[in-house]
């Protein structure tokens, strides 16, 4: 699954992505630094797996991962293609969700492409572009589905669906915004709207708006904005970011203790990323390996059987499970047994989060 990281030239979106990573990604105080997109593959930070290796001490400890692409900074026109053009568009086609750094700091020494800070503008230009490519798109789906009309009646349906999301593109709304029924969801799985992918904002602000992100102007504005959307904001320091992914853990902890923050900005993005696509991990735990399997919200046990082997799936019997929290506080899977807390369940026990699992099968 891949995060597609977005926004303006000289946002922080390459800095931010060198310390999600520690890719080295080229930084520097000038327009489409970023060309070609970099990627870098980052495990989810999951403190389950540490407390599960205390109880196991396993050889190996394996967290869920999740891919992210720096994509090079858009500009106004880039639907037309100014800038970087359909080449920006193109890559963002290819990732499954969007996180679009917002710069809410100023500084003189950081040129802004458009002189001045103004998030919501930022915002806007980069939405508008998106929308412009997506009317684009639904244009050409509403001709060949108004051709196919004159043969089949049923196509009015799909016509109705395109021209419900038009018209809210046309209105200078995200297609993420139209609530649509599973059904009418089918008539647009083969447009990869850009404005529907799933969007995370990420606040990129000063070390001093930290300490006050409740009252501080610029990152309301993103907020409010976020609200209409039903998406999240993350606020924090890219350039604080890039230092704690420097440090090794103990010297991490100290700073963040230092800084009043429970866990790094950094580790609320990978983390609402994974929640964005809509995954969630179980768990398998034993001396070999201690590991987080990702899999879909809503996915059955034989299916997540399957992410471990195809065999299993096939040969699916049944899943003994128990939930993370009660297999560590009865501190070993015996005890947790004695106190009836591991179940059986079969081939329509939709998996929940932090289970963890061990699955019957036949060879």
């Amino acid at each position: 699954m891949k995060i597609g990281i977005v926004g303006l030239p000289n946002v922080g979106k390459s800095t931010l992505f060198n310390a999600i990573t520690n890719a080295g990604a080229e930084c520097a105080n000038y327009p489409f630094c970023t060309i070609e997109p970099n990627v870098g593959v980052v495990p989810v930070p999951d403190e389950r797996l540490d407390e599960l290796a205390k109880m196991y001490n396993p050889e190996k400890v394996t967290h869920a991962i999740i891919e992210f692409v720096d994509i090079a900074g858009l500009v106004k026109g880039a639907s037309k293609g100014e800038g970087l053009g359909n080449k920006f568009l193109s890559h963002i086609r290819e990732v499954d969700s969007i996180a679009q750094v917002v710069r809410c700091f100023e500084n003189p020494n950081v040129v802004h492409v458009d002189g001045n800070i103004d998030p919501l503008r930022d915002i806007e230009t980069i939405n508008l572009e998106l929308i412009f490519a997506d009317i684009e798109t639904l244009d050409k789906k509403l001709a060949r589905a108004r051709i196919k009309l004159k043969a089949d009646k049923k196509a009015q349906s799909e016509i109705d669906v395109l021209e419900k999301v038009k018209a809210a593109l046309e209105a200078g709304k995200c297609a993420r915004t139209v609530e649509l029924s599973e059904e009418e969801e089918e008539y647009l799985k083969d447009t990869f709207l850009l404005t529907r992918k799933p969007t995370l904002y990420i606040a990129n602000v000063s070390e001093e708006q930290l300490q006050d992100i409740d009252n501080d102007e610029n990152i309301n504005k993103v907020k409010e904005y976020a609200k209409t959307e039903d998406a999240e904001v993350i606020p924090l320091c890219v350039k604080i970011e890039e230092e704690l992914a420097s440090l090794e853990d103990d010297d991490k902890k100290e700073m963040l203790e230092a800084l009043g923050l429970k866990e790094s900005g950094l580790d609320k993005v990978i983390k609402a990323s994974y929640d964005l696509l809509g995954l969630m991990s179980f768990l398998t735990a034993g001396e070999p390996e201690v590991r987080a399997w990702t899999i879909k919200k809503g996915t059955k046990a034989p299916q997540a059987a399957g992410k471990i082997h195809s065999d299993i799936e096939r040969g699916f019997i049944r899943a003994e499970i128990v939930s993370y929290d009660d297999l560590v506080r009865e501190g070993s899977m015996n005890k947790a047994k004695e106190k009836g807390l591991v179940r059986s369940e079969g081939k329509d026990y939709i998996m929940k989060d932090g289970d963890v699992v061990l699955f019957r099968f036949n060879v």
